[in-house]
């Protein structure tokens, strides 16, 4: 959520940035301050009222000591109780619209972020790798069913489409990228490993940018006052929700897998066969909670930390920056890491790093109380390290061979417990 005095000091940059998203999002400004001047100005006019009233109630109690009539001085006191009304039943909706417009607004691009209306524009910071030499590269789709390693038939019976059922070693190797990746996280990048429900209230929702906007892309239970999680995101930040934090404790890493669902999973195509794409999957979070000096220097370690598991692997990436008109809701800052699939011809995402600034700690009132004894809004960050299905996807698809031979990589042998697929 944007910092109201922020908006109310320099609307105009607010409004500049905005722009930069290309979303609409700007025009809703001027609402915020309307509603803002309102509350504000209500405010003033209820308390001298309230101070109104202290006094002119004294004077009944002075008239009725001397046995005098007060009635004209109590249907005065009476009027200014109603006016007071008035102005809290106008100050209070003024005050859940403006409230209900900032849990609307995106957050502001970095002053850094490139300038762009869309992801055509987005740049491409580095590379690391390799692209693997094969002549007829089969897609990782054609690869699991040779093998009978992943079923969309089952998937499909028990769900319907969008889903998956990974089988035999398709299950294993499922389950050895998984724990790779958060031992790589915990014994060599400093986080410290969760396990989170899968199932959260609507506060948390609300705490990381879910809701309200994207309400209709999530699975909601309980009459939406519950929801499945769209990412483990939103389990691990909620974890300091209502927390005042020691400036000691910080910097937060954090690590977890979780499942993720999500009702929208894309139309169907070639560019989304297989499981590119799916209503449910695995993914390894790295969350992050700093100091606000620390933020931009922490993208770039928790970016690092993302793409370590990747070299390791020995899987050909690339790393961009987005643009401002392709940046998600909450974040100010965010570079994508897209391994190489050669069986698709092209990069797939597998891990978004993004920095929040103070964004999601106003919506989770996530403090701590800094040297000076001031209570100050941490930064959240968060990435992928990394998404599964993509990752196996780029895996099957960059480690096989002319005949369809899987190589395993040798950090993924211990875990998988053997060389090749």
């Amino acid at each position: 959520m944007l910092d109201i005095k922020v908006i109310r000091e320099n609307p105009d940059l607010v409004k500049t940035r905005l722009a930069n998203r290309h979303d609409g999002s700007a025009k809703l400004i001027e609402e915020v301050l309307a509603c803002d001047e309102t509350r504000r100005k209500n405010e003033t006019a209820k308390q001298a009222l309230q101070s109104q009233r202290k006094s002119t109630s004294k004077e009944i109690g002075k008239l009725r000591a001397n046995g005098e009539d007060s009635s004209a001085i109590e249907a005065e006191v009476k009027k200014i109780g109603e006016q007071i009304k008035l102005l809290d039943d106008e100050g209070n909706k003024a005050a859940h619209r403006q409230e209900e417009l900032l849990l609307n607004i995106p957050n502001l691009p970095h002053e850094d972020c490139p300038l762009g209306e869309d992801e055509g524009a987005n740049p491409i910071i580095r590379s690391w790798g390799e692209k693997p030499s094969l002549t007829n590269a089969r897609d990782h789709l054609d690869l699991a069913e040779a093998k009978g390693i992943i079923s969309f038939d089952d998937g499909a019976r028990l769900s319907g489409s969008g889903f998956a059922v990974y089988r035999g070693k398709g299950a294993r190797l499922q389950r050895a990228l998984i724990q790779f990746l958060l031992d790589l996280q915990t014994t060599s990048n400093g986080y410290e490993e969760v396990n989170v429900p899968h199932i959260v209230n609507r506060d948390c929702m609300i705490g990381t940018g879910q809701l309200p906007k994207f309400e209709d892309d999530m699975y909601g239970v309980e009459g939406n006052e519950m929801f499945l999680i769209p990412t483990g995101e939103v389990p691990i930040t909620n974890l300091y929700r209502d927390t005042l934090l020691s400036e000691e404790d910080l910097p937060i890493k954090v690590t977890g897998q979780t499942p993720c669902f999500r009702r929208e999973a894309g139309s169907a195509g070639r560019d989304n066969r297989g499981i590119i794409r799916m209503h449910q999957f695995d993914k390894v979070e790295l969350v992050q909670m700093v100091k606000p000096e620390s933020s931009m220097r922490a993208l770039e370690e928790l970016t690092g930390h993302a793409a370590s598991a990747l070299q390791q692997l020995g899987l050909h990436y690339q790393i961009i920056e987005l643009c401002t008109g392709d940046l998600g809701f909450g974040s100010q800052k965010t570079y994508d890491i897209e391994v190489w699939a050669p069986g698709q011809g092209k990069y797939l995402e597998v891990s978004s790093c993004s920095s929040f600034g103070d964004y999601q700690a106003r919506r989770m009132k996530l403090r701590y109380k800094d040297k000076d004894g001031n209570n100050t809004f941490c930064h959240t960050l968060n990435g992928s390290g990394t998404a599964l299905p993509r990752l196996l996807v780029a895996l099957l698809e960059q480690c096989q061979d002319e005949e369809g031979n899987i190589a395993i990589p040798e950090v993924l042998q211990p875990y998988f417990g053997a060389s090749t697929l």
